[in-house]
């Protein structure tokens, strides 16, 4: 049986949102961020070296990135749906959505975080980092302008996957100037299945 190891806070929850969508039996296995550091507990090392979330274990099969973890989901449990069919053009805009995420989106929207609690000492370094986030979340609304999803007419696994962006940036308040990604993330809030993952995994707390 598939089994999500499921940190609060963290990406897991959109691989537990996917699980939920795919409507698949799987097991979770829920850990708990230190109440004061934050981190990860030690426990999350024995399923992975780098002892971090979301990690999924199928049998002999052991994942640890969101993107990889997306993908093998989908192609292993999908039954064709959610993802455009391999070799058109759907596909290659899908692909490289699944990895614009943290390849290159999560990037301003993780030093936001870390310098933010560098308070005064880090200052001098929020204009480049706030000039980052406006780019990037300016190129994802108008790729959002006038559409339901990120890819074709239903959900895929980059909708998914992006949606940790969205969120991240919604937790700085960042979502203002971008309706069209406001637009979008209350569609995906509204799905039985993102209310489902919710319910199981916990709210997002992201900014404290």
């Amino acid at each position: 049986m598939l089994t999500l190891h499921h940190l609060n806070d963290s990406r897991s929850q959109r691989i537990l949102w996917l699980l939920e969508e795919l409507g698949i039996v799987f097991e979770l296995k829920r850990y708990q961020r230190d109440a004061k550091t934050r981190l990860a507990p030690p426990e999350l090392a024995t399923v992975h070296p780098l002892g971090k979330s979301p990690v999924i274990t199928d049998g002999d099969v052991r994942i640890a990135e969101s993107a990889a973890i997306v993908d093998y989901v989908i192609r292993r449990y999908g039954q064709g749906r959610m993802m455009p069919k391999h070799g058109g053009p759907e596909f290659e805009a899908y692909n490289e959505w699944l990895h614009y995420s943290e390849g290159s989106a999560m990037l301003p929207l993780m030093l936001q975080l870390y310098v933010g609690r560098l308070k005064e000492a880090g200052a001098p370094l929020h204009p480049r980092i706030d000039s980052e986030i406006a780019n990037h979340l300016g190129y994802i609304e108008q790729a959002l302008d006038g559409r339901d999803y990120f890819v074709g007419s239903d959900l895929t696994g980059a909708d998914i996957q992006m949606s940790f962006v969205a969120e991240m940036a919604r937790a700085f308040d960042k979502l203002g100037p971008y309706p069209a990604l406001r637009a979008w993330l209350m569609r995906m809030h509204a799905r039985p299945a993102f209310r489902r993952s919710v319910e199981k995994g916990g709210a997002y707390r992201l900014a404290g």
